[in-house]
Parts: structure tokens; C-alpha cells; sequence
């Protein structure tokens, strides 16, 4: 198996984690816990999922880094005429709003959630992984050729 080969696995493991994982989050875990207006299924899925949906997203990075690097020279990446250009452009802005939305929500929301600001963390958690499902869109659909 190609190192590329080899890495576009990795990337797409780690695409499944951190996508499957919010969705679970967003669709399972948030609405109960919004229901109920108690931040004590949110904190108990986030400890448990840290441990694998960090290490799921940095592999992401660095492979996807690897990546882009084979598609394309980095000197041409805001050549915005390439499909594969375009795909990692929006997919590095897919993932600035990804880590800047984590470490708000990390450093900010997190420390201090309650049943009152737990509504500020449900828009983190939406927007994030409305943002994972729009990388495997982005991904996915430059592999297909939608993106030509």
C-alpha cells in the first residue's frame, strides 16, 4: 500500500471518529440534555470522547496536510482554478473555524457550564459538526469531481 494510499485511510478513520462522534453528540446527546436542562450528559460524553475525537482530529490534520502537499505545492494553494486548490482552501478554513470554535468552547463555555449558559455550548456543538460533516462533503465531493 502507497504511503498516500495509507495516509488517505488514516484521514478517512479519522474523518469517521470525529464526524460519527458529534453527530452522536448532536443528534443523541445534546437534545436530551437541552431537555432537560441539565449539562451532565454533554460534560460525561465530551470526557469520554476527548480521549479518542482529539487524537481522531490531529490525525486528520496531519494527514490531510500530507495530502495536500501531494496534490498540490503549497505555493499554489490560493490558486482557486484547481479543484483540488479549492478543496484545500475551503477545507483549511473549515478547519480554523473548527479549532477556533473548540478552543472558545474549550477555554471558555466548558469551565463554566451550567444549565443556564448550555445553550451557548448546544450552538458550539451544532456549528461544529455541521462544520465535520461539510469536511467529508468537501472531501467526498472533490474525490467524485464535483468540485471541477
Amino acid at each position: 500500500m502507497s504511503s498516500y494510499t495509507t495516509a488517505l485511510l488514516f484521514h478517512v478513520l479519522g474523518a469517521t471518529v470525529w464526524t460519527g462522534g458529534h453527530l452522536v453528540l448532536a443528534l443523541g446527546v445534546l437534545p436530551g440534555a437541552l431537555k432537560e436542562r441539565s449539562p451532565v450528559a454533554v460534560q460525561a460524553f465530551e470526557v469520554r470522547f476527548e480521549r479518542v475525537g482529539i487524537p481522531a482530529l490531529l490525525i486528520q490534520v496531519f494527514t490531510g496536510l500530507y495530502l495536500a502537499t501531494t496534490l498540490a505545492p503549497p505555493s499554489t494553494w490560493l490558486e482557486l482554478d484547481n479543484p483540488a486548490t479549492r478543496a484545500i482552501v475551503i477545507k483549511l478554513g473549515l478547519l480554523a473555524a473548527t479549532v477556533a470554535l473548540a478552543a472558545h468552547a474549550r477555554l471558555r463555555v466548558i469551565p463554566h457550564l451550567t444549565a443556564q449558559n448550555l445553550g451557548t455550548l448546544a450552538w458550539h456543538v451544532v456549528a461544529v459538526t455541521i462544520i465535520s460533516v461539510a469536511f467529508v462533503v468537501i472531501g467526498v465531493g472533490y474525490r467524485v469531481g464535483l468540485l471541477s
